[in-house]
Formats: structure tokens, C-alpha cells, sequence
């Protein structure tokens, strides 16, 4: 391996921006290729950042540089599977976005590659990488909050479906649920101390689509955006999840909702304390006979461009050093059985068992 790593972004859309910049702000990384199908938008990132080896084609990229290092896979959810794997069968280092898949099976087949390539598949779950995340654990490691049996978790926006590709099942492998809800139910998970999930009751809703008709700008759009973007996906999605810890976590997200305002709470309950992150963390427990609430002097809330430095950082990290990853396949695959649970629960309206 290079003194330095040289490392690929395969799919150049909105999300790729995040890793991007924060290879270029690693001196230990070389930003060495981009690939993406649309020869336009790649031509227009090559210039943006300075890449110049530019492929509208995985297989022949791989093929052409085989001093790469490691793989970025920023594209489309249906497509994490086979361009994930084609990278592990090139030899080489992955660093795939959430979600891992489209279900479990396909992540599954991910982490087979990974092992008989013996190289390393990290997700990006990088809400796990943010201040608000590890000023939690601090706490937790030091017992403030003694059990925590109850949890839970919000991703919600009033018109948030970013369209594009976003919205297109077949693509996407559904709407807010394995959009944003991979990120809360992966965080409250790893608070928890990512026990195994053992029940899960789900409901998703299909009444708002993605409200073309309001005048509202969207706080986010998707790259690939246009009028006539497909929408079949859930705009809303509820769930409880229960863990063989004994903890239970409930959950709520939606890309189109009739509410007051978008919101992102995550809340924690223990034996000792709470905490609720909304931006801010704030902590809740007693003293001396009294209920105290606690808002730390630190900046406790989450960053964007924070928590994907530390994401990439860790990763290259991984790499070289060999460091233990904070995000390892393992815990792509339970995810994906989550979200399969809540969508099968969904479709039948009956609780799903796991792990019996």
C-alpha cells in the first residue's frame, strides 16, 4: 500500500460531496478517480475537485487503476450491493453509505465478499461520529444513566421527499424509513450498546406522496431531480422495536406529514437518567431529593461537516493503522433486518419475531 491512500468516489451525487471534502482534508489520502454513469455530472465533479481520472464505468476503472486503495460507494441504494462487491472482488477497502442494501440478504452477500476478500467493508452510519454522540457515551460508560430500558426516535419532515431517485421503490428500496430512519434507529442502537433486536411491530402510510402541489420549497433536493420523478415509496413510517436487552425503542419518520414543523429528537431513558438530543444534548436525573435537568457547557450538537470528517478519518484510520471499525458490516446487516421487519410488519399488520 502507498505511503498515501488513493482512494475512488463511485456515484457523484449530493451525498458525495461530504466524503469528498473530507478526503481532501486527510493528509494521509490522495483523491485519486471518480465514476458515475451520468458523463455530464462526473465531468462537472472531476472540475469542481480537481480529479482528472474520470470513468462512467466501475468494472473498467477498477481495471485501469489497480493502485486504489479504497472505494467510496455513493450511489443509489440498489446499487450498493453490486458496486460494493465489485470493488471487495478488486481487492479493494469499502466505505459503502447507509443503507448497507435493500434487505438483509443483499447485505448478507456484502459482507461474504468482504470476508473472502479479506478487506474492509464499513457502513456510514455517521451519526455514530458525531460530538453529540460521544459526549453521550461518556456519560453512559461512566453508569449517569444506569439502565436504559426505553428510547426514542424522530426523523420527520413536513415536505422532505427529495425526489429524484429518492422516491423510486426500485431504487431506493423505499421512502423516510430506510432513508432517514437508518440513521435514528442505528443511533439509538448503538447508545444501547447495539443489542440484538427480537420483535418489531411497524406501520407505514401512503397518503401525501411528495406533495408537488405546494408552492413550499424543500429544504432538500435530490441531484437527480426533475418534474417527472416516480413516487411510490412510504411517506411516513412508525415502528417499535423491541431488543433482547429488554429495552424498547420507538420510532417515527416521514418525508410528508401535516406537522407543526421538521424535527429530529432522539430521547433515552434509564434507571438513573435521560437524555434528549434536540439539537442539543440535555440531561435529566436527581440530586439530593430534587429532579435536575442539565444542558452542559460544550458544544454538544451534532455537525454535518463534523461528523463526516470523523466518519472518513476513521475509515482511513481502519485502513492503515488496522484500528478496530466502529461501523462493521455486522452492524449494516441487523439493520437491514430492522427495516425488513418493520416493511414485512407494515404489509401484514402483525409483529415480526427475529433471532428465534
Amino acid at each position: 500500500m502507498s505511503e498515501k491512500l488513493k482512494v475512488a468516489i463511485v456515484g457523484t451525487g449530493t451525498i458525495s460531496n461530504m466524503h469528498i471534502i473530507s478526503y481532501k482534508n486527510n493528509p494521509n489520502v490522495e483523491l485519486y478517480a471518480f465514476c458515475d454513469l451520468d458523463e455530464k455530472k462526473l465531468h462537472m465533479m472531476g472540475e469542481k475537485y480537481g480529479v482528472t481520472r474520470l470513468y462512467t464505468d466501475e468494472k473498467t476503472m477498477l481495471e485501469e487503476l489497480p493502485e486504489i486503495d479504497a472505494v467510496s460507494i455513493c450511489v443509489w441504494n440498489s446499487n450498493h450491493k453490486p458496486c460494493t462487491i465489485m470493488a471487495l472482488e478488486h481487492g479493494k477497502n469499502v466505505l459503502c453509505e447507509k443503507p448497507m442494501a435493500l434487505n438483509a440478504k443483499e447485505a448478507r452477500e456484502m459482507k461474504e465478499a468482504a470476508d473472502k476478500a479479506g478487506k474492509l467493508l464499513m457502513i456510514g452510519f455517521v451519526r455514530r461520529y458525531g460530538n453529540d454522540t460521544k459526549i453521550f457515551m461518556d456519560f453512559k460508560d461512566s453508569d449517569y444513566f444506569g439502565e436504559i430500558y426505553w428510547a426514542k426516535c424522530q426523523y420527520i419532515r413536513r415536505n422532505g421527499n427529495p425526489g429524484g431517485w429518492f422516491g423510486e421503490k426500485e431504487k431506493s428500496g423505499g421512502g423516510p424509513l430506510i432513508d432517514l430512519g437508518v440513521h435514528v434507529i442505528d443511533l439509538t442502537r448503538y447508545m444501547l450498546g447495539n443489542p440484538k433486536p427480537v420483535s418489531i411491530y411497524g406501520a407505514t402510510f401512503q397518503k401525501l406522496f411528495d406533495r408537488r402541489n405546494l408552492k413550499t420549497p424543500k429544504g432538500y433536493v435530490s441531484s437527480s431531480h426533475t418534474d417527472h420523478d416516480i413516487c411510490n415509496v412510504e411517506d411516513a413510517a412508525t415502528a417499535m422495536i423491541r431488543y433482547d436487552n429488554g429495552a424498547v425503542v420507538n420510532v417515527e419518520v416521514s418525508f410528508s406529514l401535516n406537522v407543526e414543523h421538521d424535527s429530529g429528537v432522539i430521547e433515552l431513558y434509564g434507571t438513573k437518567g435521560g437524555a434528549k438530543i434536540d439539537p442539543e444534548l440535555k440531561l435529566f436525573s436527581e440530586a439530593n431529593g430534587y429532579m435536575t435537568n442539565t444542558q452542559l457547557v460544550a458544544n454538544t450538537a451534532m455537525d454535518m461537516g463534523v461528523i463526516f470528517q470523523n466518519e472518513i478519518n476513521h475509515f482511513v484510520d481502519c485502513i492503515q493503522n488496522g484500528t478496530p471499525c466502529k461501523s462493521p458490516a455486522e452492524d449494516g446487516i441487523t439493520l437491514m433486518q430492522i427495516l425488513d421487519a418493520i416493511f414485512e410488519s407494515a404489509r401484514t399488520g402483525h409483529e415480526v419475531l427475529l433471532n428465534q
